[in-house]
C-alpha cells in the first residue's frame, strides 16, 4: 500500500487539480449565455463521435479530429468576456489591491443613497478596486471631489445635465460623474430592474468594482458585482454586504433568473 501511494501520489494531484479546476470552470461559466451554446455543442460533438465510431465512419472520424484546433479557437472567441474578466480580477485580487474606501466616506455614501431612495431620485455608482477604470471615466465629466451628501444630492438631481450617468468613487472621492458604463446583456426575468441596473452589472462584468444602485421609480437600494445583482436591500443589508466584499472579495450574490425576453423596466 505503501509502496502504490508512493508511485501514484502525483496521479491523485493531478485529478485533484483538474477536478477542482473543472468544478470552478463550471461554476463560473453555468449562467452564461455561452454556456448553453458551449452544452448543445458539445453534445453535437459526442453524439457524433460516438455513432463514427460505432459505425466505423472514417471520414467523420478524421473531420473530428481536424476541428479540435479550430473548436478550441472558438471557444476563446465565444467565451471573451468572461475569460477577460477572469484574468482581470486574476491581478486584481485583495491580496495586489488593497485600494478601499475609508468608513467615514462609506458612511458618506450610504447615507447619501438613503436621501436619494426617499426623494425617488435615481442614482449610480461604481467603486473603484483594483482595475482602473479611467475608459469610462473619459465618458463622463471630471469632478475630483471629496464625497458629501450636498454633492451627491446635486449630481443626481433630477434636472442636472450628469443625473442620467454613472459617478465613479475612488478611495472617498467622486473622480467623475455623468459616466457612460456597459450595458449587460444578460436577460433577465425581473421587469423592475432596469437600464441603471444594467449598466452596473455591465460595469461590474468587465471589471472588479462595486456598483450602488438607487433606483428611480421605486427607491430600492441595489448591489452588483462581478456581474451578479442583488436587488431591493435594507439600507443595514447594504452596509454588510459592501463591508464583506470590500474585506474579504468573496460575494454571496446569486445571480437573477434570466429568461427570453428584451423588454426593460423602469430606470
Amino acid at each position: 500500500m505503501g509502496d502504490f501511494f508512493i508511485q501514484h501520489w502525483r496521479d491523485g494531484v493531478e485529478i485533484l487539480i483538474l477536478a477542482v479546476l473543472a468544478y470552478g470552470g463550471y461554476q463560473f461559466f453555468r449562467a452564461t449565455r455561452g454556456a448553453r451554446i458551449l452544452t448543445g455543442l458539445l453534445m453535437l460533438l459526442l453524439g457524433l463521435a460516438l455513432v463514427s465510431q460505432l459505425l466505423e465512419l472514417e471520414v467523420i472520424n478524421w473531420l473530428l479530429q481536424r476541428i479540435s484546433v479550430f473548436l478550441a479557437i472558438a471557444l476563446v472567441v465565444l467565451f471573451q468576456p468572461e475569460l477577460r474578466r477572469v484574468l482581470a480580477e486574476l491581478g486584481s485580487h485583495n491580496i495586489f489591491s488593497l485600494n478601499r474606501p475609508d468608513p467615514e466616506s462609506l458612511d458618506v455614501l450610504l447615507e447619501s443613497m438613503q436621501q436619494l431612495s426617499a426623494r425617488r431620485c435615481g442614482a449610480l455608482f461604481a467603486l473603484k478596486r483594483g482595475i482602473d477604470l479611467k475608459l469610462f471615466a473619459e465618458t463622463g465629466v471630471s469632478v475630483d471631489a471629496k464625497l458629501s451628501p450636498e454633492l451627491i444630492t446635486t449630481i443626481f438631481h433630477p434636472k442636472t445635465a450628469l443625473h442620467d450617468g454613472g459617478a465613479i468613487i475612488d478611495q472617498g472621492r467622486i473622480t467623475s460623474a455623468g459616466c457612460v458604463f456597459p450595458v449587460s446583456q444578460k436577460e433577465i426575468r425581473d421587469r423592475a430592474i432596469g437600464l441603471r441596473h444594467r449598466a452596473a452589472m455591465g460595469v461590474t462584468e468587465e471589471t472588479d468594482a462595486i456598483a450602488l444602485i438607487v433606483s428611480e421609480e421605486s427607491g430600492a437600494l441595489s448591489l452588483a458585482y462581478r456581474g451578479k445583482l442583488e436587488h431591493d436591500l435594507e439600507p443595514e443589508e447594504l452596509r454588510n454586504r459592501l463591508n464583506e466584499l470590500l474585506t474579504f472579495g468573496t460575494p454571496r450574490l446569486e445571480p437573477l433568473e434570466e429568461e427570453s425576453t428584451r423588454e426593460l423596466g423602469p430606470i
